[in-house]
């Protein structure tokens, strides 16, 4: 965040005061693998290692954190190291976003297409429905970040019993997921057993982020899109949107959550 100076027009009362306000801050994240530029990804500038091993779980290119050896963060450099067993070659070269430029405003650029090979989801998780809901409190109260400047999202992964194992906010949908996710992978969290929890919309690539790494249920305050209840529904993912106060959608495989 950053204080910007502003002026605050009141309509009813006619009148206007120059104050400091706190904007979100996004700023360009480099990420090399090895020594090739992959991706420059604009962001809010926190937990930035978080996000870079949460996005390359999340997209593919690695497929654990035991393929990645080092991580180093130098200003707005990350240079992720992977092990000599990585065919990097290889891996982007079934990247259709090589060397790409990520916008906050839109993310992942992902798409899917039905002959794209996506694993089925194997988790035997349950959650209770009053549990989402309160998961779903708590992303409102732990974003600070949006509570001071109305500007980023915020995900969150939790235990099955709603205990949070990461959270973080980005001006980024995308971002914040990539965030959430990057810190339970580098806890090693069994993210078969946990459920994310977030904020923006639930399209086809935020689905297919979870998917990869094998989480069985999202939940959303907002909106499902079709593309990711389609998804949702190839891979055997939990998909939940409109999560507000005692209420919920769900739209694929029901039977994960109890009443």
């Amino acid at each position: 965040m950053r204080e910007v100076e502003i002026l605050r027009i009141d309509v009813s009362s006619r009148l206007a005061n120059q104050m400091r306000d706190c904007v979100a801050q996004e700023k360009p994240l480099h990420l090399f693998l090895n020594r090739t530029l992959y991706a420059t990804i604009f962001c809010t500038p926190s937990k930035l290692k978080e996000l870079a091993v949460g996005h390359l779980v999340s997209e593919g290119i690695v497929k654990s954190i035991e393929e990645i050896e080092e991580v180093n963060l130098k200003k707005d450099v990350c240079r992720v190291k992977l092990t000599p067993s990585v065919d990097l070659d290889k891996r982007l070269s079934l990247s259709k976003h090589f060397q790409r430029v990520i916008l906050s405003a839109c993310g992942s650029k992902g798409t899917y297409t039905p002959s794209q090979r996506l694993s089925r989801i194997k988790s035997n998780l349950t959650v209770r429905a009053e549990t989402l809901l309160e998961c779903a409190n708590y992303l409102n109260h732990a974003a600070e970040i949006f509570r001071k400047t109305g500007g980023v999202h915020a995900a969150a992964v939790f235990k099955g019993d709603g205990v949070p194992v990461a959270f973080a906010e980005d001006v980024g949908r995308h971002n914040a997921v990539d965030k959430a996710i990057g810190i339970a992978v580098i806890r090693k969290t069994d993210l078969g057993n946990c459920f994310l929890a977030l904020t923006g919309r639930l399209t086809g690539d935020i689905v297919m982020k979870t998917a990869r790494v094998n989480i069985p249920v999202v939940a959303s305050i907002a909106a499902a899109i079709d593309s990711g209840i389609a998804i949702a529904k190839r891979v055997n993912l939990t998909l939940i949107g409109f999560v507000r106060g005692r209420r919920m959608n769900v739209y694929s495989f029901p039977e994960r959550v109890l009443l």
